[in-house]
């Protein structure tokens, strides 16, 4: 096969004018530039070029998570979890002073968290804090109190031997009795309160105590006269002493009651 004529100076010429009425004017540089300077300094160009872009969309991108991750809402824990951080009594204290579920419908009352041994083998749960409880932020201070003060020592405790406590930490309006919505809210914090002490006997005094605590609805003479066992703690239930104050034939079954709390207290060798 015969090779093709090379292309004549004449008709470089003929095609260049072409380009220059299609086109428009076109220039030829003196020098055609080498490709490892030109067309490798344009692909450098480029391979740069593309870098710093994937460098910007990847900052981009970066930008945006961290935008996002900056956006998102903490994670709220529940009341429970809250609680559980609560590692001493002091802990619990501050959290109980800034809850405001723990507050009732009576305005600017005092928190009355409980009084006592922090250790102690008897915790002593009452109902809610009355007048002067709320005036002086300690349970059990008015005339039940000093009834209570009685009781203890014909058994052979102090007030300081025991931790005394209530199911609600505010006053109610009236010193009526906790409401069903007043002893939910307030029952976690209680439960933590017994975690945190760790007793091996409870003694609850009223109805209202022993009812919540026990989770059944049933009338103090069904519920008093044995031990349930509650939280690693066994749990007996007796009349409030504010009710032996207007009820005087209810001492008896009292007097038996707190006897073998007595009697039972010995038993798991609690001290004193």
């Amino acid at each position: 096969m015969e090779k093709p004529d090379s292309v004549t100076e004449k008709e470089l010429l003929q095609y260049l004018e072409f380009e220059n009425e299609v086109f428009g004017a076109f220039s030829i540089p003196d020098s055609v530039p080498d490709d490892s300077d030109g067309a490798g300094t344009q692909k450098d160009a480029a391979h740069t070029q593309s870098e710093s872009d994937a460098v910007s969309d990847s900052v981009s991108e970066t930008d945006k998570e961290q935008d996002h991750s900056e956006r998102e809402e903490p994670v709220s824990l529940s009341i429970e979890e809250r609680l559980a951080k609560c590692s001493t009594l002091e802990d619990l204290y501050s959290f109980c002073e800034t809850a405001d579920e723990l507050r009732t419908d009576l305005d600017n009352t005092n928190l009355v968290f409980g009084v006592g041994n922090p250790s102690a083998d008897l915790m002593i749960i009452g109902e809610a804090p009355g007048e002067q409880e709320d005036i002086q932020g300690e349970p059990f201070v008015g005339a039940a109190g000093q009834l209570l003060n009685k009781i203890l020592k014909a058994i052979r405790f102090s007030r300081e031997d025991v931790y005394i406590a209530n199911i609600l930490k505010h006053r109610p309006p009236g010193n009526r009795n906790p409401s069903t919505a007043e002893r939910e809210r307030s029952l976690p914090y209680l439960l933590r309160q017994i975690d945190l002490i760790q007793p091996r006997l409870i003694l609850c005094l009223g109805r209202v105590s022993g009812t919540t605590l026990l989770g059944r609805e049933e009338s103090l003479k069904n519920l008093r006269g044995q031990f349930y066992p509650f939280r690693g703690a066994e749990l007996a239930v007796t009349y409030h002493p504010a009710a032996l104050l207007r009820n005087p034939q209810w001492k008896r079954p009292v007097w038996e009651d707190v006897q073998q709390v007595r009697k039972r207290y010995d038993e798991l060798a609690g001290t004193p």
